[in-house]
């Protein structure tokens, strides 16, 4: 916890320098000419970083509150890799370039499979379980390193064919690629390796290992979707569109109206499987899938507006989905139910929890006073500006999704009523309240309210500022 908060206020003070439309660097050493380990903090990896930092501060209390409730075992080792992927998530933030990205972006492969596989993976000294939660861990951790480990692959393919093409792998505003750097054929089969070399980012059709995932304890599931792994995905292809091809370049190969189209399909498909999902954790981590891609969608329309939106749905999305998750846990911890079927009347037994998770919903829903809202208006714009109006009825649509699918079970949990609290229709007795351990509630409580007051004020931890100094040093001008 202190060294959480010790990394969470160093990061929050570089961004009063940041903002100011500085930037910091710090190279480490050169593994050969044009090839350099190297951090710079800009302003949209600055975000990342104080996403991923602070909501480890949450998870970690969290994570204490549900591992010891559950006596769950080989907690050293389940904490000692999660620091591991925070590690990874914030070195990807502060990677000067793709090599520097490279080494993190696999580190946090690795850190997260202990995690993922944790419930089939015995203590130290213990014989491996034969139940079916081990074997569908085990399973779980083997497709999540099967997806990720492969398209660490494609990713360095990439990088190598970049680093030919252009001599460097440095970030770089408006992009380090030309339409002279290679043919259009080149240019596009690169693009497509760095997609294939995003698959944490969950796009459709690479995106099973995702679902599957929620195998993991809570607290994973809760650091997959929203601090570190999915996020980290998505953060990659802002990088690559923005930094490494630029908008000028997407725009002139049609690159942008593709990955649009691979997004769009990705919101509404992703929308439509969370809506048959009884399974608590299995519908938030479909709406997890449709969330990410409203981020690739707002970088592909390659305006000022839209990308913005894309910015800054990463920390407003990471705190909404968060909530959500560690609701989840804390329902399963206090009662055992994992499934939205078996939840009827559990926001009068747990009302903290599921005000909370009624908040979170209302965000990805896009409806105020909460965060969601101010990144779809943004994402909204962003079509407007673009001329492409169909796009904002893909995104109203999706909107209305997650609306079919949340509300039900905001639904259910306050106005259910369970058979065991009637006998025959006539009540027995007030339902008394049972919420989790106050090492849960109060994180979920927490991220509930940053999460409006994200929406009220969308320049806390100067998030929108400093997506705008970031879309201004791309699109040269102000949003």
């Amino acid at each position: 916890m202190f060294a959480s908060i010790l990394q969470f206020l160093i990061i929050f003070s570089m961004a009063p320098i940041i903002v100011a439309g500085n930037v910091i660097e710090c190279p480490l050493f050169t593994i050969f000419t044009g090839i350099v380990f190297i951090f710079k903090i800009d302003a949209f990896g600055l975000i990342f970083a104080i996403t991923s930092s602070f909501l480890w501060i949450l998870v970690s209390s969290y994570s204490i509150g549900y591992m010891r409730s559950l006596h769950e075992h080989a907690q050293a080792r389940y904490f000692a890799f999660f620091a591991l992927a925070i590690f990874g998530a914030v070195g990807i933030a502060m990677s000067k370039n793709l090599i520097t990205m490279y080494f993190f972006y696999e580190a946090l492969t690795i850190a997260t499979y202990p995690l993922v596989a944790h419930n089939g993976i015995p203590a130290w000294g213990h014989k491996a379980e034969d139940s079916e939660t081990a074997r569908e861990a085990r399973f779980a951790g083997r497709k999540y390193l099967a997806y990720l480990l492969t398209s660490g692959w494609f990713f360095f393919v990439a990088i190598v064919l970049t680093f030919y093409l252009t001599g460097t792998t440095d970030f770089t505003n408006g992009g380090i690629l030309t339409i002279d750097s290679a043919s259009r054929v080149t240019l596009m089969v690169l693009f497509l390796l760095f997609m294939l070399g995003s698959m944490k980012a969950a796009w459709m059709p690479f995106h099973s290992w995702l679902p599957t995932a929620m195998a993991a304890p809570t607290p994973v599931s809760a650091l997959l979707h929203a601090v570190a792994v999915v996020k980290a995905g998505v953060f990659v292809v802002v990088r690559i569109v923005c930094y490494i091809y630029g908008v000028d370049l997407m725009g002139a190969l049609g690159l942008g109206l593709i990955l649009a189209c691979v997004a769009s399909f990705t919101m509404i498909v992703a929308s439509l499987f969370a809506i048959a999902q009884d399974n608590l954790k299995r519908r938030l981590a479909y709406s997890t899938i449709s969330q990410l891609s409203y981020i690739i969608f707002g970088v592909a329309l390659l305006g000022p507006m839209g990308i913005t939106g894309a910015m800054i749905h990463i920390p407003y999305h990471g705190f909404m989905k968060i909530t959500l998750f560690m609701c989840a846990g804390a329902i399963m911890v206090a009662t055992g139910k994992k499934n939205i079927s078996e939840m009827a009347g559990i926001g009068r037994t747990m009302p903290v929890t599921m005000l909370a998770f009624s908040v979170g919903a209302l965000g990805m829903s896009g409806i105020p006073p909460v965060a969601g809202f101010v990144s779809k208006w943004y994402l909204c714009l962003g079509t407007l500006e673009s001329g492409e109006l169909v796009f904002l009825a893909v995104l109203l649509v999706s909107s209305l999704l997650d609306i079919v699918y949340f509300f039900p079970i905001i639904f259910t949990a306050f106005f259910g009523k369970p058979k065991e609290w009637t006998d025959g229709g006539t009540p027995i007795e007030k339902p008394k309240i049972k919420e989790a351990s106050p090492f849960m509630v109060v994180p979920l409580a927490l991220t509930a309210i940053i999460s409006i007051i994200f929406c009220l004020r969308p320049n806390t931890f100067y998030i929108l500022e400093l997506a705008k100094v970031a879309v201004a040093g791309l699109v040269g001008g102000g949003v």
